[in-house]
């Protein structure tokens, strides 16, 4: 018997928009979910940053990404944030 490996599922993505002093929170909230695969943060159509996450990502880790979305939102107002979460297994 040979093991058939399973066929990987897409990502799911999602969009906000959100005004600058806004992204911190919702960086944090969308962290403290789990579920979070990739955040991208873009201003109309150009990526401004991304980050990857990992699971288990915590404390000491998260701070510089924290620290570089403070950045931005200070300098931009309106933007988007796209998550790419984990797509949940199929029941």
């Amino acid at each position: 018997m040979s093991a058939q490996p399973e066929p990987t599922r897409p990502p799911l993505r999602e969009s906000f928009k959100v005004d600058g002093s806004q992204i911190i929170d919702q960086i944090k909230k969308l962290l403290h979910e789990g579920n979070v695969r990739r955040v991208i943060i873009k201003q109309g159509d150009r990526t401004i940053v991304e980050f990857p996450l990992t699971v288990g990502v915590v404390g000491a880790a998260v701070a510089p990404m924290l620290a570089a979305a403070g950045a931005i939102a200070a300098l931009i107002t309106d933007c988007t944030i796209e998550v790419e979460r984990v797509s949940p297994p199929e029941a």
